[in-house]
């Protein structure tokens, strides 16, 4: 699965075909985990060994897991970048695994080759590994229950990741599919999004009814994890339906449209002069420019809120701005994901939107920008 860039936190391992791999230190919590819960299944199939050795098989089991998660990841890695999709890094936590493509396909097809790619590779490693084990290794014994150990957890990620709903991998198929037919992937992420959400409830659900229907006590740590990982689906598919409600407001972000109307002011003119030339004029921004007329800067907003109104005489414009530096110089004519690109490349409370000449348009507030996502 894929995720929008963020800061890792983990240990960095290595960088398999050029991608760093960092494991989080949220991983010891699942492994210690895993251990303790399947301990007592090898120590069934391991009847000569004593209990300190089938805990390592237990951990070992673990390890394993987390390599077919990580060999899971880079199959989807090793295709976005096939298809020239920037990848920043793989990071392995307590869940599983994040790839961070930092940018989606622009296909149906490519995207759900992508998130295909993953699955694929778990099951074919599964197959392989349960021919080695049934025609290859010798029955009982160590090699065996490794083998099996193998198998089962590239199985094991296979699966999970094909169920139909978003952030899974299968999500991301059925994702693809209806952005085919529908020929809008905006469309295609609110229906596996959605798919998402039943799946979380299914995962609590059905093996809650398994167990009652066979009369069974249902085992509290059994619960208590499927509770986490539908927990982990849900909160995946509701942050996807706010990108889909986000996405779906793009085509309506115009940076002429929402420019604010802005005059031009010395840096040494009074605060409260400048409000009052502003207030004349109808303009909601201040430019500071030289005495040649060019913009050096834009006066803060929540600055001026914070000067208290009896100080403003005595507080001239140029020490509530900010330097005008080449980032903070957007074109007029930007909109929707270019122009939200542009504003995260450089992070700024305002923005001076000029024409393509040079010319000066107006200012662009990001709280403008906010609010026309406010309640998505």
């Amino acid at each position: 699965m894929s995720t929008p860039a963020k800061e890792s936190t983990g240990l960095r391992m290595g960088r398999p075909f050029g991608i760093p791999v960092y494991v989080s230190p949220t991983w010891l919590i699942v492994a210690a985990f895993i251990t303790v819960s399947f301990q007592p299944r090898f120590a069934d199939m391991l009847p000569g060994y004593g209990e300190s050795a089938t805990y390592l098989v237990a951990l070992a089991f673990a390890v394993l897991l987390y390599v077919s998660v990580l060999l899971h990841e880079l199959a989807h890695c090793v295709v976005a970048k096939h298809y020239g999709l920037p990848v920043r890094r793989i990071t392995l936590y307590m869940l599983g695994g994040v790839s961070e493509i930092e940018r989606e396909p622009e296909t149906a097809g490519r995207e759900f080759n992508v998130a295909f790619a993953g699955p694929l590779l778990s099951l074919g490693l599964a197959g392989i590994g349960a021919l080695v084990e049934a025609f290859v290794v010798p029955p009982g014994g160590l090699a065996q229950v490794l083998m099996w150990q193998l198998w089962l957890s590239n199985l094991i990620v296979g699966v999970f990741n094909l169920l139909p709903g978003l952030p899974l991998d299968g999500g991301r198929m059925l994702r693809a599919a209806v952005w085919k037919v529908k020929r809008d992937s905006g469309t295609g992420t609110m229906a596996a999004a959605w798919v998402g959400r039943g799946v979380a409830v299914a995962v609590v659900v059905v093996p809650l009814l398994m167990n009652l229907m066979a009369g069974q006590e249902p085992a509290i740590g059994s619960m208590l994890w499927t509770v986490v990982l539908a927990s982990f689906i849900w909160l995946g598919a509701s942050q996807s339906l706010r990108v889909a409600r986000v996405r779906a407001r793009l085509p309506q972000l115009r940076a002429r449209v929402l420019a604010r109307r802005a005059i031009p002011v010395t840096a040494e003119v009074p605060l409260s002069e400048g409000l009052r030339r502003a207030r004349e004029s109808g303009a909601g921004a201040m430019v500071v420019v030289d005495h040649d007329g060019h913009p050096v800067g834009i006066v803060n907003e929540a600055a001026v809120n914070a000067t208290p109104e009896q100080r403003r005489p005595w507080v001239n414009v140029g020490a509530l701005s900010r330097t005008l530096e080449p980032a903070l110089v957007l074109g007029a004519d930007l909109e929707g994901e270019s122009l939200l690109d542009a504003m995260r490349g450089s992070p700024a409370p305002e923005y001076l939107l000029v024409e393509r000449g040079g010319e000066i348009y107006g200012v662009l507030a990001t709280a403008d920008v906010n609010r026309m996502f406010s309640g998505v």
